[in-house]
Formats: C-alpha cells, structure tokens, sequence
C-alpha cells in the first residue's frame, strides 16, 4: 500500500509539474502576399497567428515605419492584433525606419535581449533576439528568434555565435526562425550540438506554393527534458512567402 501511494504522489507530481508550450515561428515577408505584389495585409497574418493561440510566436522580416509597408510599426500594431506582449529586434537601418525579426508572446517579458549576430563576409546584418517568461507554473523558459544570412559563411559564424549564446542559459532555451539552411547543411548539423530537432514531422515551408525547402525551425536545447506532442507545417499560402510553423511541447 505504501509503495502504491508514493506512485500516486509521484504521478500528481509530474501532471503538475508538466507544462505544455505552443510556439510558433513564421516569416511574414513584411506582411505582402506574394500574389499581391504592393499590397499589405497584416490582418491575415495576424489571423493566421491567432488561430493557433500560440505562447510565444517568432516572426521575421518585419518593418517598422518603411514606405513599403505605409510607414506602419508591424511590430507595434501585430502585439495589437494579436494581444501579446512583443519584443522587437532590429537587422538595419531601412530608409527612416527599421527592419528585423519580433518576439510576441501571451506572457509577461522578464528580460529581454538583442544580439548582433557575426559576419565575416560583407552582407546584410542580422539579430538574435531573446526573451524570458514565466509559464503558470512558475517555470522561466527563453524564445530566440533570428534570420540567418543567405551566405554559408556567415551562417556557420551565426549558428557558432547562437551556441555560444545557448550554453549561459540554464532553463529550457526554445530557438525558432528563418534559418537559411536545409536539414543536412552543416549550419543546422551545428545547431545539432546544442539544440534538439524534430525529425519524423518535419516538412518543406518555402515557397508558400508548392514548397519544397525546409528552412524554418523550432529547436529545443539540450539538456531540455520535453516531450513533441505537435509539429506542423500551417496551411496559410496566403499571407506570406514561407509557411508558418507550428509545435506544441510538453515540458516535463
């Protein structure tokens, strides 16, 4: 009886404990559907993240106060469509505005980070953004969100640079964004080092028609006791040029 009840505690204990996170990782292409060329619509994407209710979401390629865009803060106004906190981080300098990637999340920003990512060849600069929240257990985890260079050269650097970053971080680091880099570059095979990758749901996410390269991730850091409990690609060909990803994680 006695061994009976101490399972029992043991159960209660890991129903407690356990904790689900929904994230969501989603390169916007400034909000311009490809079939519209000139045209912004980021009520559609907007409504593409709200239909999946995500914890914390990691969007790239957004603009704050471009002409492309009507000189709207993207960042600023999807936290108002979507009633999230957001943390945005920028690559460059664009005209009068900026231009770089956005942290939304449903809880509260702890902390907040920005980080210049490395660049050995001349090209266009990129950023590592990371927040802390605390879930409603208590628990703190971390969303990175980045867009790495087109160029192998500088991805290798970055994915370096973003290990280094992940090995300070002691509480579950969940990495997302638009990575550049197929599944068997040495880019993502870096990654690997640090970073758990899902392998049996994984699909293509660019182009937004008929996709065929798988370039968007959502990674969770070693030693990050987790369990997927869903992985897909989000059927949006609309909005963007690259397909939302969606994960939902049980942290055990």
């Amino acid at each position: 009886m006695r061994y009976f009840v101490s399972f029992l505690l043991l159960l209660v204990n890991f129903v407690l404990s356990a904790q689900t996170v929904k994230i969501l990782t989603y390169n916007i292409h400034h909000g311009n559907p490809p079939s519209k060329p000139g045209v912004i619509d980021l009520e559609a994407i907007a409504d593409v993240i709200n239909s999946v209710d995500a914890d914390i979401i990691g969007i790239q390629e957004v603009d704050v106060n471009i002409s492309r865009s009507e000189y709207v803060d993207q960042a600023r106004r999807l936290a108002e469509l979507t009633h999230t906190n957001y943390f945005f981080s920028k690559g460059i300098d664009l005209e009068k505005g900026e231009y770089g990637v956005l942290i939304l999340t449903k809880h509260k920003i702890q902390e907040k980070r920005r980080y210049d990512l490395p660049m050995p060849v001349k090209s266009e600069n990129r950023s590592l953004a990371i927040v802390d929240v605390k879930l409603a257990n208590g628990q703190i985890i971390s969303l990175a969100n980045t867009h790495l260079d087109l160029k192998e050269e500088n991805r290798l650097a970055q994915t370096t640079f973003i290990n280094e970053v992940a090995d300070q971080f002691k509480h579950p680091l969940i990495l997302v964004g638009d990575l550049n880099a197929a599944p068997v570059s040495e880019a993502i095979q870096q990654l690997e080092q640090r970073f758990v990758r899902n392998k049996s749901d994984n699909k293509p996410t660019f182009p937004n028609i008929g996709a065929k390269q798988e370039i968007d991730y959502i990674l969770i850091s070693n030693p990050t006791k987790f369990q997927w409990k869903s992985y897909k690609v989000i059927d949006a060909s609309y909005p963007s040029d690259h397909l939302p990803l969606y994960a939902e994680i049980e942290l055990i």
